[in-house]
């Protein structure tokens, strides 16, 4: 058996030019004949171009092997790890950066309360063109946001017929969660693990939060919720009209082709470039389109 061999550093593809994520279950990631290989528990083999992917986010079922691990790592691909039908975003493997510029960045803005509070209220700007943010607290930010939110999901419940009771479900019982909530909660840890991997290849740090400050991957959650309303949430509330039954396929295929309409991975980089002003930020705050207003 040929061992994977490290691409050199120049040949791996930026984050802004990979594939969208891969979601895998069922089955064991292993390296042989100088590739990572995928063996599904129907005995489906498929070689995967690790280099070339954004994320490999693993489902319940799954296995890895060292090699693969270490194949993944070195071509500075990160692997996500979601609870059963993907309703759970459990952690992240990160991967190594080559340079500590951007977590040195990253951490002098946390630091600097001033700094800290203007990228939030450019977070929310980003995603509320309209709104009036001048002089906000994080806190009133906040309070803004989860009344346009709500808002916003009660538009999508008229627009697809579907019954909207709000955002409500139980950890330890999913079973008793409707198919919206469901839906929301797959899409949602598909776009965290999608977050988790761009932001870490970066060099941004996942526990230094600008809105969120709680759990272990606050800035995770910042960045996911600045694509929610463009990706997830779209594609939770189209699959409960198409199949309230859903058990997952559907809505992370439909969130998928959310995620490449709207050049989340084009976008990413390049927003917070712009948020943390640094020399990738392009002169417009959004990218190749602007951000759609959700209320």
């Amino acid at each position: 058996m040929a061992l994977f061999e490290r691409p050199p550093l120049e040949t791996l593809a930026p984050a802004k030019d990979r594939w969208t994520p891969l979601y895998l279950e069922h089955g064991r990631l292993e390296v042989d004949d100088s590739s990572v290989k995928w063996i599904g528990s129907d005995g489906l083999l498929c070689r995967l171009p690790v280099a070339t992917i954004s994320a490999l986010i693993l489902g319940p079922g799954t296995t890895v092997t060292h090699a693969a691990m270490k194949a993944c790592a070195e071509s500075n691909t990160p692997v996500c790890w979601t609870g059963a039908d993907s309703l759970r975003f459990y952690a992240f493997g990160l991967s190594p950066n080559h340079s500590n510029d951007m977590p040195r960045l990253h951490a002098e803005a946390w630091a600097d309360k001033r700094r800290r509070t203007q990228i939030a209220r450019a977070m929310f700007k980003m995603r509320f063109p309209d709104g009036d943010v001048e002089g906000k607290s994080v806190k009133e930010l906040r309070g803004m946001e989860g009344l346009r939110v709500r808002t916003f999901y009660a538009q999508l419940g008229i627009q697809h017929g579907v019954t909207w009771k709000g955002r409500n479900y139980d950890r330890q019982n999913w079973d008793m969660s409707d198919a919206i909530n469901r839906s929301l909660s797959i899409a949602n840890s598909s776009l965290y693990a999608l977050c988790a991997a761009i932001t870490c290849s970066l060099g941004y740090v996942p526990s230094l939060g600008f809105v969120h400050d709680a759990g272990t991957l606050p800035f995770i959650y910042d960045v996911a919720d600045l694509y929610k309303h463009l990706t997830s949430i779209p594609a939770a509330f189209l699959t409960t009209r198409q199949d309230p039954m859903d058990d997952g396929e559907l809505v992370r295929k439909l969130f998928k082709q959310r995620v490449e309409e709207e050049r989340i991975l084009q976008r990413m980089p390049k927003d917070l470039a712009n948020l943390f002003q640094t020399s990738e930020a392009t002169p417009q705050q959004a990218t190749d389109r602007p951000p759609s207003a959700i209320a």
